[in-house]
């Protein structure tokens, strides 16, 4: 802008310019307030817009939304390892909002599936509590757009209605522990096999193993009854198999907890287990204190039951939400079974849950 003085320019030019300078600062002033307006907008813009963009990525309010069912953590030692596992990676600090239900009943289970559907969680993780009965909610599932994850037990459904599966594989569990069994060499088998919750992936695997060799080997059950993965359950059944003067030497207990009811029975009828002894005790799972059992030689056998899968699910969850293709549709747990003569300390620290 030209600046002139009054006795450089005179008094009619002087006045023309004034006129100009005035009109020149009120439109810097307009276009000051024009711009500022126009910037207050765009960040109002944008601050919607990440926003938008997070809840659009992450479900609501920025984080994932999961609905976890499981069953009741206190079934037994390995799940309250497993819940335990889940609880402490889906967290806010992790980036999820978790809401968790619990039931051994499959269609307590199914109702609370239906709820976390209808809530709109973006991701449903169910470890059912039987393998059929799932495929009219996972459709139900699929149609809301909700993504699910099965965790610890397979499910009779076509596997275009689940994202993965992360599981152990619980026939290959019996079939190792069978082996073993039959890898004793005893004169005679007379077993009392105690079972999970009837219809459960873990029964139906473990169980089968053991029906499948009892059949081909010509071995004798002498019961066989669901303690539904409860040690006082187990320990009934094994008082009454003593009581009616039954003979046996095997105790293939489907999961720790219901080895340790079985125990209890035998030792309050004087009857000798573990390594060397009257009766061989197998159980499943490796709870730290059984596999201290197994060290102690006061069991035989265990059967490593894996329970930390949180970890894979949340690594799957990671690969969707950057719109990658899971690699493998089922994923399977490692796992090993222990024998009461070659278990070591390092094991029992390693493997205990």
């Amino acid at each position: 802008m030209i600046r002139l003085n009054y006795k450089e320019a005179g008094p009619a030019a002087y006045r023309t310019i004034k006129i100009q300078e005035e009109k020149f600062m009120k439109k810097r002033v307009v276009a000051v307030l024009l711009t500022a307006v126009m910037v207050l907008g765009l960040a109002g813009c944008g601050g919607a817009s990440d926003k938008d963009a997070d809840k659009k990525d992450s479900g609501d309010g920025g984080a994932i939304k999961v609905g976890i069912i499981n069953n009741d953590p206190n079934e037994s030692g390995y799940r309250t390892a497993n819940d335990k596992d889940m609880k402490e990676m889906f967290t806010k600090e992790n980036g999820y909002e978790a809401s968790f239900a619990y039931s051994l009943k499959n269609d307590e289970q199914i109702t609370a599936a239906q709820k976390f559907i209808q809530d709109g969680v973006d991701y449903l993780l169910l470890s059912a509590a039987d393998t059929a009965g799932w495929d009219s909610v996972l459709k139900d599932a699929q149609d809301a757009g909700t993504r699910v994850i099965l965790f610890d037990r397979t499910i009779d459904a076509d596997e275009s209605l689940y994202e993965a599966s992360i599981v152990s594989d619980m026939e290959k569990e019996g079939e190792t522990a069978v082996n073993w069994m039959e890898e004793q060499g005893l004169d005679a088998y007379n077993i009392i096999h105690i079972q999970g919750v009837m219809g459960s992936a873990a029964q139906k695997g473990r169980s089968g193993a053991l029906d499948a060799a009892a059949k081909e080997k010509g071995w004798n059950i002498v019961t066989q009854q669901t303690a539904e993965w409860n040690a006082e359950k187990a320990q009934q059944i094994v008082q009454s198999a003593i009581d009616s003067g039954e003979e046996f030497n095997v105790i293939y207990a489907e999961n720790d907890d219901m080895a340790k009811g079985a125990v209890a029975a035998l030792d309050k009828a004087n009857i000798s287990h573990g390594v060397g002894k009257d009766v061989i005790v197998m159980g499943f799972d490796c709870n730290k204190w059984a596999l201290e059992e197994l060290l102690a030689q006061n069991w035989n056998y265990d059967g490593q039951c894996n329970p930390f899968q949180a970890s894979y699910i949340d690594e799957v969850i990671k690969t969707i939400e950057d719109g990658k293709e899971i690699e493998e549709k089922t994923i399977i747990m490692d796992e090993k079974g222990f024998d009461a003569t070659t278990i070591t300390e390092d094991d029992v620290e390693q493997y205990g849950i």
